[in-house]
């Protein structure tokens, strides 16, 4: 039975090497979008370019996360964290001199491949060392360090713009993973489970991947009209249905579609993909929006969206108490056309847009709008499944929210006839950002919408998340398999 204690010296040690960690994929998850515009310049980057140094991380990131996870399970999750570490700072590195587009979209989807191992680790790690007592506390002071990272990446990715340059925002994970590697090495009790056993679904990992690739590079490529647009179609549905095959079929698949026998389950996950989708596409565009038509500075276009992260860390444990009381039903409901509200407000922001008038009202409901649906999301995932199969049911949950939020960055331009060039015209980029928004709001509304149709309220007794701080505005929060004891 793991016995550290959290007020002892080993506790803290623990505790400071998982918030390293997390808050490098959280860091890099949150920081990039203020960067693009600059990167753009630099590198002399198409628009789809940009879109795929989005990308290219959420690719690997999404597929590969549940594999990540059982990977630590089976070999150690010290040395499996340690490893994802390792190499999400030399793809950082790789990022940080990339001389051109193409060695920039390579080294981020090496990025993901390591953030998918040091992602699920942070928390199992936590879970597996803690003393049972001592353990819901010290999850919840690691999301709630990992939602104050969330809150200040785009200002500190800002800054870095502003002053030394974009390659910071890549180049700073280094000295991160350098001080984390020591610490978890000297201080971090290896763990296991026992009880895992039997082959790796490599083959699912990898069709999931590719066929999420290949559609991404159907939608981004799709201007062009090339006839490999709609080959990588088709392969990428071929991929997506091999995928289907083979997970029916392994004996231990990695995304077993049994769980999805459970209507709540796939209720709520059908919810989480368009309000993922939606978000993803927001936070894209409108760090572009702010700084290509508006004019910001890269600095003050990531303080702009500070509220909606600070909202969430103040409030989301109370929503999720609330949605305790009144079931999930209502904030899923809600939540979501909160967030359509404030996407609509940001048609507002145009050239010259005053923070405090057009930007700061959208972000402020924004804000409210995740606070109202992000925690209660995560219950009813918890909720809507057997224990023993509750870390699972969250890995898929978050796996899906990436998915969706990539597959939007990759449609949301084509939908709105955003050019390859558009965002070196202000005017052009406005355009199409007033096309895009009332997408994202449909989107949301049909989230909406799906979610008070379909989504009831849970057995009493289930179970409760212990992530009930959170700040990470790509996907809801990780909630891993509880040791016994």
């Amino acid at each position: 039975m793991p016995d550290v204690r959290l007020a002892s010296p080993q506790g803290k040690w623990i505790l400071l090497t998982t918030v390293l960690g997390s808050s490098m994929a959280m860091l890099d998850s949150t920081v990039v979008n203020v960067a693009l515009p600059s990167i753009g310049r630099d590198l002399d980057a198409s628009l789809a370019a940009l879109q795929w140094t989005v990308n290219a991380y959420m690719v690997t990131l999404a597929g590969l996360i549940l594999l990540g996870g059982s990977l630590g399970d089976r070999y150690g999750r010290r040395k499996v964290f340690v490893v994802g570490v390792v190499w999400f700072a030399a793809a950082s590195l790789l990022c940080g001199f990339a001389p051109s587009p193409v060695v920039l979209i390579a080294a981020r989807a090496l990025q993901g491949v390591g953030g998918a191992l040091l992602t699920p680790g942070s928390l199992a790690l936590i879970q597996a060392s803690f003393h049972p007592d001592d353990r819901s506390r010290a999850v919840g002071v690691w999301s709630g360090f990992g939602g104050i990272g969330a809150a200040i990446g785009p200002f500190l990715g800002g800054w870095l713009v502003t002053g030394p340059g974009w390659r910071w925002v890549f180049l700073l994970n280094v000295p991160l993973a350098l001080l984390c590697v020591p610490v978890a090495l000297r201080h971090v009790p290896e763990s296991s489970d026992e009880k895992a056993h039997g082959r790796f679904d490599v083959l699912g990992a990898v069709l999931g991947a590719l066929a999420l690739a290949l559609l991404t590079y159907a939608l981004i490529e799709a201007r062009g009209g090339s006839v490999a647009v709609p080959v990588t179609a088709v392969l990428g549905v071929v991929a997506a249905v091999a995928f289907v095959h083979v997970e029916r079929h392994r004996a231990e698949p990695m995304l077993p579609p049994g769980i999805f026998a459970s209507r709540q389950f796939t209720a709520v996950n059908l919810v989480t993909l368009c309000v993922y989708a939606a978000f993803g596409g927001f936070f894209f565009l409108t760090a572009l929006q702010l700084q290509v038509v508006a004019g910001y500075s890269p600095l003050a276009a990531g303080t702009a969206l500070l509220p909606t992260t600070v909202l969430m860390l103040l409030f989301s444990s109370r929503s999720g108490a609330l949605a305790d009381r009144t079931g999930p039903r209502l904030p899923l409901t809600v939540g979501p056309l909160l967030c359509a509200v404030a996407m609509l407000l940001m048609l507002r922001v145009g050239e010259g847009a005053d923070y405090l008038t057009d930007v700061l009202p959208a972000v402020l409901v924004m804000g409210a709008g995740m606070v109202t649906l992000v925690a209660p999301l995560t219950a009813t995932v918890l909720a809507s499944v057997d224990t023993s199969r509750a870390g699972l049911a969250s890995g898929i949950n978050n796996a899906a929210a990436r998915a969706a939020g990539l597959l939007a960055v990759a449609a949301l331009p084509l939908l709105a006839g955003m050019g390859p060039e558009a965002y070196r015209s202000a005017p052009a980029f406005d355009a199409a950002f007033d096309r895009a928004m009332p997408i994202c709001s449909a989107v949301l509304v049909a989230g909406a919408a799906l979610a008070f149709a379909l989504v009831r309220r849970p057995a009493p007794g289930c179970r409760r998340p212990e992530c009930r701080t959170h700040g990470n505005v790509t996907a809801p929060p990780l909630e891993g398999d509880r040791p016994p004891g």
